[in-house]
């Protein structure tokens, strides 16, 4: 598990990678790009990030390891053993930072026995972070106060629009078909696009009540705001409706999922007529 201390330290390594970040995103020369295996892009603020995360998180907890994007192939018959570790995206929208729209964050997560127990997704541009953990639960700092503010999912209610949330850069056909389905199905809706895990962010805080995903994504794309999420008393599942679950299988890719701000809804019965 984590406790407050543990959390606040997660928040303020998050913080000093941003700082990294924007050293980069606020310069005035061109920002150098390459391509990993994946296609993907990687810049220097990835790189400084990961450095940075990696080294601060090994002093404050020497003996969990870290599973980082950016970290060497690590192979599943060494990372199965791991019953405690740190799952890292040191820059999650790389590509919503070199369009410079500052829908970009860092995400750290704790996972426990394949399940995100604590996180903290900082956005640098905003200076804005949220962070939670199990038992304890969630909060927003940064932005317009500068104390941390609890902040939980909202309950469905009749008769109340219902926003759901949509990628900026990843969509097609089977969502544009998901997405009508709900707007048939739940009468008044909003339609907000968003770029990185600040999309699960919006559900913690309230902004927002579904967020389907029918993508591929990577584990360390989700870690830390489920584990956010869930503190506020949300969830993130897979189509069968069980909880997104971590290092339980060699790749490092998430099913399909959906990301609610309530749960105890009935999504599954709405869903399943769409099959």
């Amino acid at each position: 598990m984590c406790d407050q201390q543990q959390l606040n330290a997660m928040k303020d390594i998050a913080i000093a990678a941003g700082r990294e970040i924007l050293a980069v995103y606020d310069s005035a020369e061109a920002i150098a790009v390459s391509a990993k295996q994946d296609d993907s892009p990687l810049t220097d603020a990835d790189c400084r990030a990961h450095r940075l995360i990696v080294e601060q998180l090994g002093s404050l907890t020497p003996d969990i390891p870290v599973l980082s994007e950016e970290s060497e192939v690590i192979d599943y018959q060494i990372r199965r053993s791991w019953q405690r570790y740190w799952l890292v995206d040191p820059l999650d929208g790389t590509k919503e930072f070199l369009h410079g729209n500052g829908e970009f964050t860092v995400n750290i997560a704790l996972v426990e026995e394949g399940k995100a127990v604590a996180g903290v997704v900082h956005v640098p541009v905003s200076s804005v972070s949220y962070f939670g953990a199990e038992d304890l639960g969630a909060w927003k700092q940064g932005g317009v106060s500068a104390d941390a503010q609890p902040i939980s999912s909202r309950a469905m209610r009749d008769n109340d629009a219902v926003c759901i949330v949509a990628s900026r850069r990843h969509r097609g056909e089977e969502l544009d078909a998901l997405i009508e389905h709900l707007q048939t199905n739940l009468g008044s809706t909003e339609l907000l696009s968003m770029g990185s895990s600040l999309k699960m962010c919006l559900l913690a805080e309230g902004k927002a009540d579904i967020y389907p995903r029918l993508v591929p994504t990577s584990e360390w794309d989700t870690a830390a705001a489920h584990s956010i999420l869930s503190a506020a008393g949300g969830e993130i599942v897979d189509f069968q409706f069980q909880p997104l679950r971590y290092n339980t299988k060699a790749e490092l890719l998430n099913p399909y999922f959906i990301a609610l701000a309530d749960p105890h809804y009935p999504w599954q019965l709405l869903l399943e007529k769409l099959k």
